[in-house]
Order: C-alpha cells, then structure tokens, then sequence
C-alpha cells in the first residue's frame, strides 16, 4: 500500500534556516545570534498566518540542540533533528495556548522547567497562539520567564501582539514576521509545480498568491486544491473561477473606469463581476491596491499619477480611496451586497472629482505668483500678451475665496439653524464677499460644483458666473478646475446622515468640495 498522502504545506515546510522565504531579516539574527554565542532565553514571534512563526521556531531549536552545535546549518540526517521535526524530541516542547490557556497548564510549564533535559542541550518550550493564554496563566509564568534555568528557552508566535501582556512582551526578545511578497510566493509555487510535474502559468501562480495576502501556507493550500480540482495543467481562469476573483485586466479595467469617471463602464463591469459569481469584497479591495499604488505614484511624482490612464492628483486619489475604504463595510454586512458594491465604486468617482477650497485658494495663490512673476519679465520684455490686464482679476478671484473660507469658518459663532433640528447642528448665511460681485460677466459656464448654504445660493450662483472667462480658461488650463452648478450644503449633510454617520461624525463644516471637470 502507498504511503499517506501529505499536503503540499507539510511536505515543502523549510527544515533549515536558508530554506525559509521572505524573513531574510529574522534569518540573519538568529543566525549571527547563534554564532555569537548570544542567545536569548525567550523570544516572541509575531506576524500574519503562514508567514512561517512556527517553522522558524523549529528550525531554531534544531539549531540549538543538534549534534555537535549550536549550529546554523544542523544536518538533515541528525537524530535530534528528526525527532524535532517529527514532534517525539521530549525536549521541544509545543503547546497549544488555544487548548492550553488555564493557570494549571501555565503552572505546569513552570515546575517542568526545573528539570534538566533528557537528550538535548537545551529544554524548549514553543507555544503557538500565545495570546490565548488567559491573564491568570500569563501571570504565573512571569517570573519564570524573566529568569529562567539556563538549560530552558521559550518561543512565543501569536498573529495578535497586543493581546499579549506588556509584562510578557518586556521580557522576550521580539521579531516581527512580514506578509512575504507576491514575486516570493510565485517562485517558492514554481519550483513546487515543477518538482511534482504540474502545469501552472505564471498567470495562475500570481492570481494564487494574490489571494494567499501574504501566507505561503496559504497559497500552498490553494495551490493544493486547485490541482485536486484542474489536475496537471492549471490556468488562470481556473483559480478565478474556483475562488471567484477578478483578473489582473478587470481590476485594471474598473480602476481605469473610475479614473475616468466613465459611470456606464463602472456599472458595466460591476455587472460583469455578478454575472461571473465573483467575489465583490475581494474585487473592492484590490481596487483599492490598485489605487493606492496609483496614489502612492502620485506622491513620487510631484503630486500627479498617470497609472490609471488619467492624470490624477493625490488629493483626488486620496479621496478616492477614502471613499472605497468607507463603503467596504457596506460590501461585507449590508443587506444587498451588489447594490452596496455599486453605490460604493459610484461614490467614490464622485469624491475623486471634488477638491476642498483650502487647497484650492493654495492652488490658486501659487499661480498668482507666477504669474506676476511671468507678468512682470514679460511687461520689461515688451511681450505681456494680457498678462497684466488678467492678473488682476486673478488676484481678486483668489482675495473671494480666501475671504469666502474665512467667513464660512465663523459660521460656529452663530446658531440659526438651516438644517432640520433632529441633526442638532447649526449653520447660518453668509455672506458673499463683494470681489465676487464686482466681477464682470461672461457668456457659457462648464460644469462643476460647489456646496455652499441654501439660503445663498441665489447670491453665490450669480457670483460665480461672473467668473471672467480668461480667468476660468486659466484656471482649467492649470488646476483643471470649471464652475457652475450650486449644491446646498444641507443636501450633502443629510446624504451622509443617510449614509448612518452620527451628527459629530456628519461634518458640516468640513472644507467646501469642487467637482473636477469630466
């Protein structure tokens, strides 16, 4: 009869320090700290699951107690070595805090303590999940591990660190385990493919690791599976449709959509992502990595990103993944999920397109400046072209909307409320400063949106149509910025009450948004 089948994760579990991926940083410590004689008497291991907490902890005991060391490459065929790794070395003890978390397992750890090993050099104690110990056992196990025999070491691993008690965590030496990279993940699953004669695409490995979020247990596991399910030849629209995820392009696709605030593609594609049964919170948050890959694009390149197909400032994609961010309760706890997928992808292109006034008028101001600047060289030159006929005008513009903000900012003073008094927050009119109204008119306005107090809109409406058109031209050529269509404040505020904020969480007074042109 044919041995017992093992799952790829037990098989290809690392069995010495320079088999373990992805926590090169951990490796070389624990190996300078074994050539150094510099050994801990307790240690604490902490990161995600599958990241290889416990693996490591075996390797390290291996290394402690094999023949002839303290070594950092202890041989395969050593006894001790086999025994550890089959779990019957009576001196490497592991314990499960889950099922092992009362004051009497914790006090029988310390009486055993005393004992000397029976065959290795070291007694050492790995307990998994050690937040699971309740605070009783914690506590009964403090001195013990402060100052413990000389033959005794401890190995704590926990996904969750701050259950674990400061006076514990004081006490130990702590190593922090990483998410191991998707390009890591992907090597470690080919060279596992290719030893058992399986056919994967590099495609399907990377959608494999994608969904492992860091784990090589994880993605071992999957990879596991989806042989049980393909065979020998994997593809990647066989991982996608087993664990209904998104392709690398549809995630694109959407983002891309998003950017470009092409709503028919938007609802598009999340109609796509029904029909093929994928999963929507899966699909929701890698957009968001893609956005934020994009965002963090921006923050390199001087506050602007192309990634996404369209030039997209950081504070646009900031809003953007804000946005996504808030609505992905919604996706996972709402009642319809697809309607909550949809509202979510609608409303945060809708952010996208808003900029605050603050960092308007700081725009606003720069290009003042320059333009004076520009102005001046040009009037010395001869060449001013209407530079100095616009620049006027564009410092008044700027003066309206600083004065503007100013005046909104002492609206708290005053209590005459403008929206219904349930929501027990007060805003009152205010009013227009008269560089708006001095403006001279212009002909046709694009679109965009300011939200302000409904008893001003008449007032502000007509101010901002006075916008001269050199100005707006300016403005769109450098901010991309257009006016039109006034928005009350009081609709923005009673939407986000709809959406359940608390009227502390509601922010009335919260910067006034711009709409981006389309």
């Amino acid at each position: 009869m044919a041995g017992a089948f093992q799952v790829i994760a037990r098989r290809w579990r690392p069995q010495q320090f320079d088999e373990i991926v992805g926590q090169e940083h951990i490796v070389k410590t624990l190996k300078n700290a074994i050539e150094t004689g510099r050994i801990g008497h307790a240690y604490l291991f902490v990161g995600p699951r599958g990241t290889g907490k416990t693996t490591t902890a075996r390797i390290f005991a291996k290394a402690l107690n094999c023949t002839g060391g303290p070594s950092v490459a202890p041989a395969k065929d050593d006894p001790i070595c086999q025994a550890i790794t089959a779990g019957s070395c009576l001196d490497v003890i592991e314990i499960d805090a889950a099922t092992n978390r009362s004051i009497e397992d914790a006090k029988k750890i310390r009486e055993e303590c005393f004992f000397a090993p029976a065959q290795c050099r070291f007694k050492i104690y790995i307990i998994d999940e050690v937040h699971q110990l309740s605070k009783d056992a914690f506590n009964a196990l403090l001195k013990v591990i402060e100052e413990p025999p000389a033959h005794v070491k401890f190995i704590f691993a926990t996904t969750e660190a701050d259950k674990v008690l400061e006076t514990i965590t004081s006490r130990c030496q702590r190593f922090e385990f990483q998410p191991i990279p998707e390009e890591k993940i992907v090597k470690r699953l080919q060279e596992i493919t290719a030893t058992d004669s399986v056919e994967a695409s590099r495609e399907a490995l990377f959608a494999i690791a994608r969904l492992a979020n860091g784990g090589m247990r994880d993605s071992q596991s999957i990879l596991d599976q989806v042989i049980s399910f393909c065979g020998k030849k994997i593809s990647e629209s066989d991982v996608l449709d087993i664990y209904g995820l998104a392709s690398k392009e549809q995630i694109e696709g959407l983002a891309s959509a998003m950017a470009a605030a092409d709503y028919a593609t938007v609802v598009k594609l999340a109609d796509t992502f029904v029909t093929e049964g994928r999963d929507l919170l899966r699909v929701l948050r890698h957009t968001q990595i893609r956005i934020r890959e994009a965002l963090l694009d921006s923050i390199r390149n001087g506050g602007v990103s192309t990634l996404l197909g369209q030039a997209m400032r950081t504070e646009q994609l900031l809003r953007m993944l804000d946005a996504l961010q808030r609505g992905e309760g919604g996706v996972r706890l709402g009642l319809s999920e697809r309607a909550n997928f949809e509202v979510c992808l609608l409303k945060a292109v809708e952010q996208s397109r808003s900029r605050a006034i603050d960092s308007l008028i700081k725009d606003i101001s720069t290009l003042a400046a320059d333009a004076i600047d520009i102005g001046a060289k040009k009037k010395l030159s001869g060449k001013d072209g209407g530079t100095s006929k616009s620049l006027p005008l564009l410092m008044k513009f700027k003066d309206a909307f600083a004065r503007y903000k100013t005046a909104r900012e002492a609206e708290e003073k005053t209590t005459t409320p403008i929206v219904p008094a349930a929501f027990s927050r007060t805003k009152t009119q205010v009013a227009i400063p008269e560089a708006f109204l001095k403006m001279p008119p212009t002909g046709s306005v694009p679109e965009a949106t300011v939200a302000v107090p409904a008893e001003i809109l008449p007032t502000l409406e007509e101010a901002l149509k006075t916008v001269p058109a050199e100005i707006r031209a300016f403005l769109k050529e450098k901010l991309s910025v257009d006016f039109t269509n006034v928005v009350p404040a009081t609709e923005t505020f009673c939407a986000r009450v709809d959406e359940g904020e608390t009227s502390d969480e509601a922010g009335v007074d919260d910067p006034e948004p711009i709409e981006e042109p389309d």
